[in-house]
């Protein structure tokens, strides 16, 4: 049996309508008639929230379903890695800024002759190499977290 006919039986068996459901799970009755179809799955809160209501398992809900199985699994993977990618975006646009700050200084130097500071030792080294290390390890980490949570 897959997920809408369950659903279908479960919301029957309290003698429920599609807007009485609806309106316990705050959701629109258009909701409830697409899941009952099968046109469309409601997301994973939706389906703990169901689970609760009926008094019965997530699995007895999701088991024989394997599309909305497939579709839970990959809800919860793009909810455990935003964070990450996020924080490894933020790195390489970091690393963008301080290149593109680089290339404005060189050219005030270059047309018009500006003269800045940069003293010798380590602020060369990291004024030099910081923006290209910043935009390698955020670009790795990100694709790697894009491969980890989106395949």
């Amino acid at each position: 049996m897959f997920f809408g006919e369950k659903l279908k039986r479960e919301r029957e068996k309290r003698g429920w309508s599609q807007v009485d459901l609806a309106e316990k799970i705050h959701v629109s009755r258009q909701s409830v008639s697409k899941w009952e179809t099968g046109r469309n799955y409601p997301s994973i809160e939706v389906i703990i929230d169901l689970s609760d209501l009926f008094g019965i398992t997530i699995d007895e809900l999701l088991r024989s379903d394997e599309e909305l199985k497939e579709k839970v699994i990959q809800d919860s993977k793009q909810l455990a890695h935003p964070k990450w990618k996020a924080f490894f975006d933020g790195l390489f646009l970091l690393g963008v800024f301080l290149l593109v700050l680089k290339l404005m200084i060189l050219g005030l130097y270059h047309f018009f002759g500006a003269t800045i500071m940069i003293p010798d030792g380590l602020p060369r080294i990291i004024s030099n190499f910081l923006p290209l290390a910043l935009m390698v390890i955020g670009g790795i980490g990100s694709d790697s977290m894009k491969k980890k949570y989106m395949e």
